[in-house]
């Protein structure tokens, strides 16, 4: 379990976390997401002990990290996986790490394995590609055999192989009662990982909710039909209230404020024939993009992509 209370930071005049609290319970994935400067690496480093909040308070099985006697024990975390020395081995430096808790070598050994980079254990980590790293701080971070997990953008290199690797091993740690905190980027990934979403704006929460509330709080379902009989169809629907689009073809429409279940019953009760009725639905970018919009502290101008007239 993860706890924060009124955690705040205060970098000079920089309030990066703003007066936060959440908790995070186990048996579950929470996804951890905001833009750019959200706040989101501070609370992390803060939860690693790594930072002291300004004020407020995170714990991890009821006490802050740095407190617990055998630390790698109770949470293990990837925050920066270049975050090792480019001379050592992937085994020297898991030995290094273990050593410091008791750890056997045969522990090194079965995470080396679990995360499938047994076979470059006696490689020096600064010739590692960023995927082979990633699975080195994820091994690093099981050290332990862990209750709680902290991953910061734990599929950045890697290969899909090794993404579906870690949607399938993080869901299942949850699954043995243990939490997981998961930030990432990848909106599609995360939509396939995570029970549980919180998310961070301008160092504040502005969403705490299981991922399925906040997709259906976030966007609009869109409905899809094709019928040879299109443009009648469309009349009928619009005189329900439904708003409509005829698509390139001329017999597909793109309906908003009908629900599947009544398009097929107007259709059925005028003899229409339908070739699909399918409905799309809102996903978690599109929920994530609508809570963040005002949110972002870093912001492109579109115009500057634009090509320059010679």
């Amino acid at each position: 379990m993860i706890e924060a209370v009124n955690l705040t930071k205060r970098y000079g005049t920089k309030l990066a976390v703003d007066d936060v609290s959440f908790s995070l319970q186990p048996g579950q994935v929470t996804g951890f997401l905001g833009p750019n400067g959200a706040g989101k690496s501070t609370t992390m480093r803060m939860l690693m002990g790594l930072d002291r909040p300004t004020h407020g308070s995170i714990t991890v099985l009821g006490k802050p990290y740095a407190e617990h006697r055998n630390p790698l024990c109770v949470a293990g975390a990837l925050l920066d996986a270049k975050g090792v020395h480019p001379g050592r081995t992937a085994r020297s430096h898991l030995r290094a790490l273990a050593a410091t808790h008791g750890l056997p070598d045969a522990r090194v050994d079965r995470v080396l394995e679990l995360t499938g980079i047994d076979s470059v254990a006696h490689k020096r980590v600064g010739g590692f590609s960023l995927g082979m790293g990633q699975r080195l701080g994820i091994a690093a971070a099981l050290l332990g055999d862990p209750d709680v997990l902290v991953l910061d953008e734990p599929v950045n290199g890697l290969d899909p192989d090794g993404v579906l690797w870690v949607r399938e091993f993080v869901r299942e740690f949850a699954a043995t009662g243990r939490t997981v905190l998961l930030s990432s980027h990848l909106m599609s990934e995360m939509a396939q990982t995570a029970d549980h979403v919180l998310v961070l704006g301008r160092g504040r929460i502005i969403a705490d909710a299981p991922i399925a509330e906040l997709i259906g709080a976030g966007g609009r379902r869109t409905v899809r039909v094709t019928s040879p009989d299109a443009i009648r169809l469309g009349e009928l629907l619009r005189a329900e209230g439904a708003r409509s689009t005829q698509q390139s073809g001329g017999n597909e429409l793109e309906l908003h404020g009908i629900a599947a279940e009544r398009v097929g019953e107007i259709a059925a009760g005028h003899g229409i024939v339908l070739h699909a009725l399918s409905t799309d639905a809102a996903s978690l970018e599109e929920a994530y993009l609508s809570l963040t919009r005002g949110e972002l502290e870093y912001t492109s101008d579109p115009a500057a992509a634009q090509p320059v007239a010679a």
